[in-house]
């Protein structure tokens, strides 16, 4: 109570004590109405349907829904109450949702999926509140998840001949399944949709297609459907597209002018990433592709950065690999890829650009390999010429790393298999026209293979005795020049295999390139006396015996190539060049033709031809 003056005259002034107790007190009281009336939109609970709804149908539903890939739905009050405690557990360790960059890069990803702090607080808030659910009223639409071809009816669907079946148990495997591709006629392809066929272990997948029978020939060898072990070097992203699969993602068709092309007689390579549920599983993925009538305007290009030569030891809890391209040309970054196995801990990708500024690509700074995507950038980055790109990849292979798939650890290499390492970062390109993306293709293309024969060393060095590793790093070693290593891996091939045809042709092939006619002719006269209808084989011998000069030995085998194979374009050049050797000029002109009828466009053909007739003064082309 305010002590009042006792001399005090009724309806006076207080005295000057009373008066600022009164003045403090009415502060107080008006501050006290004005946070009454605040107080309820501060201190409101977080509810399921004003708050929290709306963050798990943006962030989550693309999984979480019945049917989805992930374990359990959370579209309702009571399914996502009955995770409440988990939710706010994976979600403050940003183990969930599933987004692993950085916020800070050089441009905005397409598709970027990490909860805010703001979303943090609300999640953690609402199950500190005790989880309650709101007014009815306040709840959005339940998203919609419609089954079946996210992008509508494809225009071919192609899936593995036989389910495979996934043990019980084990750590993650890897599998990799070759699905030949009914086309007879050239197409153009806008869209890709994969169906895992078993989200319980299906985790994600890797696409590529192979123009040559060398992934059918790994898949063959093994007896369940599929193989185990290295993806083939002739298969690849088709020009320069990502194709895969993570849980939640369907790409969007591309748009008009970047199709890419699907030429006849195409396998499709998928490597699926599965993890074993306590129970054997069946795995039948499947595939739908969609294809345009318009051919691509523009192609764009991968580069991929990094090293097969990782070798870490035991304990290193930071190791480090590195690499980098400078750009010849102009490009423009559209999109990037890392890839790392268990052991990786960090990844960093930067651009620098020639004044020196230094964009941040990607920084992801806790790899999981359970969790690997395609990031594209909602605006491509523009990258001049004599740009760097540049990545670097920490690993940690010691017991403190608890997704050390080795406890203790051990001494790990580069390989494919899960319990192997890798480091790779794909950056997707696109130059300006197409004289420049050839540019930049021949002097890329050598980088890469030289960093695929050091891959495929350590796999040989793993499994000497598989001969398919022996041929494709000897097809390595061919295009690089490097004949004499090519010849090393092929004669092994061959030993490996005495009675297999394309053994003995592969290591006469190599043979004539290095001009060891004798012991190439050899070679080429196993292949076909295990396999005398041979088409090649023929059209090879016949080249070497022209060399050696005997022309009826050369011209007996070219006829047998073209008995064989009326379309054999290669043959027919042959045989072209040899008629015009011996002054059979018409015969000459008749085979080129046929070859550039047979090889659409051929340049040597073509050339060959255009010089006869001009030099020839015969009929016109």
């Amino acid at each position: 109570m305010l002590p009042i003056s006792r001399g005090r005259t009724p309806g006076g002034p207080l005295p000057a004590l009373a008066v600022t107790l009164v003045v403090r007190l009415a502060a107080t009281l008006i501050a006290s109405t004005a946070g009454a009336q605040e107080r309820p939109a501060q201190a409101a609970a977080v509810t399921f349907t004003r708050d929290v709804a709306p963050i798990l149908y943006a962030r989550c539903s693309a999984c979480h829904h019945e049917g989805g890939s992930a374990p359990f739905p959370l579209l309702t009050y009571a399914q996502v109450k009955q995770h409440a405690a988990q939710i706010v557990d994976v979600t403050q360790r940003r183990y969930m949702p599933p987004w692993k960059p950085e916020p800070g890069g050089s441009g905005t990803f397409i598709g970027v999926n990490r909860l805010s702090d703001a979303e943090l607080a609300t999640l953690a808030s609402w199950v500190k509140g005790g989880t309650v659910e709101g007014d009815a009223a306040a709840l959005p639409p339940a998203p919609k998840v419609a089954p079946g071809w996210k992008l509508g009816k494809p225009d071919l669907i192609v899936t593995p001949q036989e389910s495979f079946t996934l043990g019980p148990d084990g750590s993650d495997a890897f599998r990799i399944f070759v699905i030949p591709l009914p086309t007879t006629v050239v197409r153009y392809v806008k869209g890709l949709e994969f169906h895992p066929g078993n989200v319980r272990v299906v985790h994600h997948a890797n696409i590529r297609i192979d123009p040559t029978r060398t992934s059918r020939q790994f898949d063959e060898a093994d007896p369940a459907p599929g193989y185990d072990g290295l993806i083939a070097h002739t298969a690849v992203y088709p020009d320069g597209h990502f194709l895969g699969w993570t849980p939640g993602q369907v790409p969007p068709l591309l748009p008009k002018g970047l199709a890419w092309t699907l030429n006849p007689n195409t396998d499709l390579v998928v490597e699926l990433h599965l993890q074993p549920s306590g129970k054997p599983e069946p795995v039948k993925p499947e595939i739908g592709l969609y294809f345009g009538a318009d051919p691509p305007e523009r192609t764009p290009t991968m580069l991929r950065l990094g090293k097969q030569n990782i070798d870490i030891a035991a304990g290193e809890k930071a190791h480090t690999i590195r690499d980098e391209y400078v750009l010849p040309v102009d490009a423009t970054l559209e999109a990037v890829q890392p890839h790392a196995h268990q052991r990786a801990r960090t990844i960093r990708a930067t651009a620098t650009l020639p004044d020196g500024r230094v964009l941040p690509v990607i920084r992801i700074d806790d790899w999981d390999f359970r969790w690997q995507d395609v990031y594209r950038y909602v605006t491509p980055v523009p990258l001049p010429k004599g740009t760097t790109l540049a990545m670097a990849i920490t690993y940690d292979n010691s017991e403190d790393n608890l997704r050390n798939p080795w406890q203790p650890p051990r001494r790990v290499f580069w390989g494919q298999r899960s319990a192997d390492e890798m480091g790779d970062v794909w950056f997707q390109v696109l130059t300006k026209n197409e004289r420049d993306r050839q540019v930049l293709l021949a002097e890329f293309r050598p980088k890469i293979l030289t960093e695929d024969t050091f891959g495929y060393e350590r796999e040989i060095v793993r499994e000497p005795q598989v001969a398919s590793l022996r041929d494709s790093a000897a097809m390595l070693y061919l295009e690089l020049g490097n004949t004499p290593k090519a010849i090393e891996h092929f004669a092994a091939s061959a030993r490996l295999q005495p009675d297999n045809p394309a053994a003995h042709f592969n290591l006469g092939t190599a043979l004539s390139i290095a001009g060891r006619l004798d012991e190439a002719q050899r070679e080429f006269a196993r292949a076909l006396e295990l396999k005398p209808d041979y088409g090649q084989a023929h059209n090879n011998l016949g080249s070497l015996l022209r060399q050696k000069g005997d022309v009826n030995g050369a011209r007996t085998h070219f006829r047998e190539a073209l008995r064989l194979d009326p379309q054999n374009a290669e043959a027919h050049r042959n045989m072209a060049g040899l008629s015009r050797d011996t002054g059979d000029l018409p015969a000459a002109i008749s085979h080129y033709r046929d070859a550039i009828k047979a090889k659409a466009d051929w340049p040597p053909a073509m050339i060959e031809l255009a010089w006869l007739l001009a030099t020839a003064h015969t009929e016109p082309l």
